[in-house]
């Protein structure tokens, strides 16, 4: 039996990642300090007999006992209001965070998978963006906390994988959505649901022509499981939904799905924000035979059920 070490494990991706690992046949253990991840995140599958929650700041020393075949480190704040609010936090989810996991991937002999984003590119000077493109980054700008971690964590695993011979797969995760999302979480998406599901207007940052791009969990962990098990892979991988819309369109999809007309009210853009984001993403199709399937409409569907049904459960 596979077994498999996933940071985050309680977060919104890591917990659909154990998920996934869990129905492929692996042992998982989830190492999480809880800091914006949830254990309502696993509780679907908490107790099943192959899955391990470990309460543990990947800052430290790692030592999980027996042997370990996958290390896939996703452990950081993720959301701009998150990364704002624990700064230093996130740096070292990303620095030490990152040391430790690989040296724990290089002690057990695993596979080790990085979560990284495109936020490596920062505002960008090419659209859509390859794997190639080395970004436009303000390294002390008030992103610069999660961008600049996850910039270095990618030189720190590709100096492992060149100095140790490990075997490192970087994934460079685009925006993601869907079930488990915190309504709190800062985002377009999660925020655009929670405001229609609340009957308030949408809060449109700038004039809402900048340009997101936004790939349903579903697919997104069907990329990194692709990615995970491939026989080979050299550098990143851009993980994401090509699909580039406006801010002021997703406004008006979610309206309309939701059925419920709240308008939007404009704010000023926050610094940095970047003005477009799109992957290209012709090496995953490439080398993992991976697209998404979910059209944006279906998965802002699926999400504003289950966005419903917790706003819902809440009152």
């Amino acid at each position: 039996m596979p077994r498999s070490v996933v940071t985050g494990g309680a977060g919104f991706l890591g917990s659909h990642l154990c998920e996934r690992l869990l129905s492929e046949g692996h042992g998982v253990v989830a190492i999480d300090n809880f800091l914006t991840g949830t254990p309502a995140n696993v509780k679907a599958f908490k107790t099943h007999p192959k899955f391990t929650l470990v309460r543990h700041d990947v800052t430290e020393e790692i030592h999980i006992p027996g042997k370990v075949d996958f290390v896939l480190h996703f452990a950081s704040a993720a959301s701009p209001t998150d990364y704002a609010k624990f700064g230093i936090q996130t740096l070292k989810a990303n620095a030490l965070g990152t040391h430790k996991t690989l040296g724990l991937a290089k002690a057990k002999k695993a596979r080790y998978v990085l979560a990284s984003t495109s936020e490596v590119y920062g505002d960008p000077e090419v659209n859509p963006q390859p794997e190639s493109y080395w970004g436009h980054v303000d390294p002390v700008g008030p992103r610069s906390v999660y961008d600049e971690g996850k910039r270095f964590a990618e030189a720190m695993a590709m100096a492992y994988h060149h100095r140790h011979g490990m075997d490192v797969r970087i994934a460079r995760l685009f925006n993601t959505y869907g079930p488990r999302l915190r309504l709190d979480d800062g985002r377009v998406i999660p925020n655009f649901i929670g405001e229609v599901l609340r009957g308030e207007p949408l809060t449109v940052y700038g004039d809402g022509r900048q340009t997101r791009s936004f790939c349903y969990v579903d697919d997104t962990i069907e990329g990194v499981w692709r990615l995970l098990v491939a026989d080979r892979v050299e550098g990143p991988v851009n993980l994401g939904n090509p699909d580039e819309r406006s801010v002021n369109d997703i406004a008006h999809l979610v309206q309309k799905i939701a059925g419920r007309h709240v308008g939007v009210v404009h704010h000023p853009l926050p610094p940095g924000d970047p003005k477009v984001r799109c992957p290209d993403i012709t090496k995953a199709r490439a080398l993992l035979g991976w697209e998404p399937k979910v059209s944006l409409e279906d998965g802002l569907r699926r999400t504003i059920d289950t966005f419903r049904e917790r706003i819902e459960g809440q009152t």
